[in-house]
């Protein structure tokens, strides 16, 4: 098979217009300059514009992506001891002290979208700790070598795509810091999905996942816009955890969504 390097070389040698193969990923740090450019005519033809191109350009291999992508044991807990590690009467004590501080606020998303407030308030408390930390990691490098791996490259390849047409929109810049995996704001957004489910929920023209206003109402339109229905149950067994999981594959973590949720909705 042929190397990384001297596919680059190739490719860049033929410079023909128009040419958009797929970046060849790799299972090391140490082919990553040479992938940018690759990655960079593929984008490019996917309609990514000068910004977006400069942003991933710009990336750096990280490392802390890497080691957060092969350890990711609390999803291998059981569910009694998940709900320990993840704080789960914390979330759902603060969860409904926020839901009776704005009520108007949940009310209407409900309202809007169909999503009970217990929903998105566990959410919200399980992936940020409602806002408290985001994350510390440049979202543009941890998608970018997310898709250069070759673990889960088909996969994160299309957020890659969407993270450098945020930067084109204005919705992040390169610097944007977010989670290991690249996800954005309260409620952790994949860019992927927040360029397709994104909402300007406080009406300021952009939409921001690190406002929570923004934040709360494209979570309710990605679960809706998933199938959530309208008054029917979210439990195991019930219409609505069918939605949930696709907010997150990790069994355990839909279950402890369902069950803080019910907890706080009270």
């Amino acid at each position: 098979m042929a190397s990384l390097s001297s596919v680059a070389a190739l490719l860049l040698s033929l410079s023909l217009p128009g040419l958009a193969l797929a970046a060849p990923c790799s299972d090391t740090g140490g082919q990553y300059e040479s992938w940018k450019p690759l990655m960079a005519a593929e984008a490019e033809a996917a309609g990514v514009g000068r910004r977006g191109i400069e942003a991933l350009m710009a990336t750096s291999y990280s490392k802390a992506t890497i080691g957060a992508d092969r350890n990711q044991k609390s999803f291998r807990y059981s569910l009694e001891k998940f709900l320990e590690v993840r704080g789960a009467d914390a979330i759902v004590n603060l969860g409904r002290k926020r839901k009776a501080q704005n009520p108007e606020f949940y009310a209407a998303l409900e309202q809007q979208y169909g999503v009970p407030a217990g929903v998105l308030i566990a959410i919200h408390g399980m992936e940020t700790g409602f806002g408290n930390f985001m994350g510390d990691t440049n979202v543009v490098s941890a998608i970018a070598t997310l898709a250069y791996d070759c673990r889960r490259s088909d996969f994160f390849t299309p957020h890659l795509i969407a993270a450098l047409k945020l930067v084109d929109m204005g919705s992040i810049s390169p610097a944007t810091v977010g989670a290991k995996h690249g996800e954005l704001g309260h409620t952790q957004f994949l860019p992927g999905n927040a360029l397709t489910y994104g909402v300007d929920g406080n009406g300021d023209g952009r939409v921001d996942l690190t406002d929570i206003v923004d934040a709360m109402a494209s979570t309710a339109h990605f679960l809706r816009q998933k199938g959530w229905r309208p008054g029917a149950g979210y439990q195991e067994g019930e219409p609505n955890f069918a939605v949930i999981e696709e907010w997150n594959a990790a069994t355990v973590y839909q279950q402890a969504i369902a069950l803080m949720a019910a907890r706080i909705d009270g």
